[in-house]
This record gives C-alpha cells, structure tokens and sequence, in this order.
C-alpha cells in the first residue's frame, strides 16, 4: 500500500514544523500546502528542502482548496491512499500507522475521531472549544439525514482518503465545511467509512481559524444542499450499489 501525508497549513509558524518533523519519521513521502500563510509559516518550512514536498501559493484559498491541491499530487505520484493531518498540533502524527492499520481491502476512508469512544458521540474530547463541539455535533446529525451512517466526529482533519475512490476533487466549496462534502461524497459512492478513536490535544498557544458563526452559516448552506442532492443522487445510487453488491 503506497501512501503519503498532505499537511495544510496556514499561519501555524509556531507548530508546522515540529508536525512535519514528527509526521517524517512515520511517513516519507510528505506534502505540504502553504495556503497563503502570512506570518513565518513559509520560512519554517524552508529547512525541511527536499525532504518534503512544498506546494505554496500567496494568497489564502481555504483548507479545501489546500485539500485538494494536496490530494491531487498525491494522487499524481501514484500513491493508493493520502493521510491527512492538521498542522495546529491537536493531532499525534505518531498515530498515523493506526489510523493506516484500519484501512481494508476494498476502498475504505478512515476518520480520526476525537471522542475516544468511536460509538458514543457524547463523550466529548477534553479541551475542545465550544464552538467546535457544536458544529461538530451539528453536522454528525446532517450527516447521518444525508448518508444514514452515523460517525461521532464529521469535522476531524485527521483522515485516510483512499485516492482512486474519492469523487471529484472539484469541490462545491473550499473552505472548512470541505471536509465534510468529501466525506458525504465518498459515503454515497460506497466507500467504506471507519472512524477510529485518537488522541488530540488543545495546546493554549494553538491557532484555530475555525471561525464559530461563519463556519456554522457555511456549514448550514452546504447541508442544505447536499440534503437535496441525497433526495436525487445520495440516496439512489446508494441503494442500487447495495443491489449490485449483493446480486454479484
């Protein structure tokens, strides 16, 4: 199984490079996305050479396009799976093999949920923002309206995306709410979702741009969409892979 680790970032000076340091060691193919980052994010990463790969661009697209042009060179260099990790230091790269141990033979995403019980969605992580737990819990709900699978956490960037099974990589939006299009994307197309229960940390200096108001209006008008893309697409095509499925 090839596979590499897409890491964006944007203005995370203060922890992009001990994440990609960190992730190294588990990892040796690495992609970085600069999202356009205007603090020292950029010169941080500048020792890093050739050891990495460094995708950068001067102005911020958001963490979906920054997904998504990561994605796509991981898919360009041929690898089966790219394992995506935030660069604010809430995640463990050491903790990447367990989530690649998850990974099955047919076309599987796994998700790196932050309750650490993977089926009980109301043990909250120690340390998460408010506002992060309520959008959070908010599009767990919508999720499961859309795909009827039920995950305990929808919004973690610490993922496995199986690249030769993921839908178009041209998104309906880039921002934050990205993340949650792929996964609903990927549920309706019939690969196979396994959430799987890691450590996160809220370090105080950590910067989230996680924007609670903005992010939740984004968030609602992606799930309004996609709630009427389930009633025409989602739902029909999900039926008739299971019949495909089961007749062969």
């Amino acid at each position: 199984m090839s596979f590499c680790t897409v890491i964006p970032t944007y203005n995370n000076a203060r922890t992009v490079a001990d994440i990609v340091r960190r992730t190294l060691k588990v990892c040796e193919d690495v992609i970085v996305v600069n999202d356009g980052s205007t603090d020292s994010t950029l010169h941080e990463l500048q020792p890093f050479g050739s050891s990495i790969t460094l995708i950068s661009y001067s102005r911020n697209r958001g963490k979906g396009y920054a997904l998504r042009r990561g994605l796509e060179a991981a898919r360009a260099a041929g690898h089966d799976n790219a394992v995506t990790i935030d660069s604010d230091g809430q995640h463990a790269p050491e903790e990447i093999p367990l989530l690649l141990q998850a990974v099955g033979q047919r076309p599987t995403l796994v998700v790196g949920s932050r309750w650490q019980d993977a089926g009980d969605a109301d043990n909250l992580p120690q340390g998460m923002p408010a506002g992060n737990t309520f959008a959070n819990r908010f599009s767990n709900f919508w999720f499961r309206v859309q795909t009827g699978l039920r995950l305990p956490d929808t919004q973690t960037g610490f993922r496995v995306y199986p690249l030769h099974a993921l839908p178009c990589l041209h998104l309906l939006t880039y921002r934050y709410e990205s993340e949650l299009e792929l996964l609903v994307f990927s549920a309706w197309r019939g690969v196979n979702i396994v959430p799987v229960p890691v450590n996160v940390s809220y370090p105080d200096d950590r910067v989230s741009h996680f924007r609670p108001f903005r992010d939740f209006f984004r968030i609602s008008i992606l799930n309004t969409i996609l709630c009427l893309l389930a009633l025409v697409y989602g739902y029909p095509r999900m039926i008739i892979t299971k019949l495909l499925t089961h007749n062969s």
